[in-house]
């Protein structure tokens, strides 16, 4: 997720890297903050593949300073990503949440976007749980632990209010 979220941020606008890192630590930063060892060779292995380009500029002080701008291939490639997202992208709310940050880029796109969301829409309607029994998902009201039941009460809180949302989105979008 952090090749789309660095293609997302600089469909935007062209960023400083320090720039850039403050804008993925605002993005997921809660739950994964991004190392300056992770960060910079993903930017080098997006400049290597032409999906980016560095400018460099004369710095307010001495040192210059590196501008990166999305390149026309950057644009093609966050657009497809966007546009037929990974299964895992759709199922795990940290991925979720980058993909979904971005979606507004297919605003040309109102199709594009309805599909991703009724995707997501027909994942969060399968029954599912953090626990089972045998293939059977457990439901909070089973449970006696008030640590795992508060898990699945939190969890099915959430769900309800994405779905709440994802459908009246889908209802607002054209078809």
């Amino acid at each position: 997720m952090l090749k789309l979220a660095i293609l997302g941020f600089l469909y935007e606008q062209p960023l400083h890297g320090y720039e850039l890192r403050r804008h993925l630590a605002a993005l997921a930063g809660h739950v994964r903050p991004i190392s300056d060892g992770t960060l910079y060779p993903a930017i080098k292995k997006l400049e290597a593949a032409g999906l980016l380009r560095r400018e460099t500029e004369p710095g307010s002080a001495a040192a210059p300073r590196h501008t990166l701008h999305l390149t026309e291939a950057g644009r093609a490639e966050l657009l497809a990503a966007l546009r037929v997202p990974d299964e895992l992208d759709i199922s795990d709310e940290n991925r979720w949440f980058t993909l979904l940050a971005f979606l507004r880029h297919l605003d040309g796109e109102p199709g594009a976007q309805r599909a991703v969301l009724e995707r997501r829409l027909a994942f969060l309607r399968t029954p599912a749980s953090f626990f089972y029994d045998g293939e059977r998902p457990i439901g909070a009201e089973e449970l006696a632990d008030p640590f795992r039941q508060g898990m699945l009460l939190i969890a099915r809180a959430t769900t309800r209010a994405e779905l709440a949302w994802l459908e009246s989105t889908l209802a607002a979008l054209p078809a």
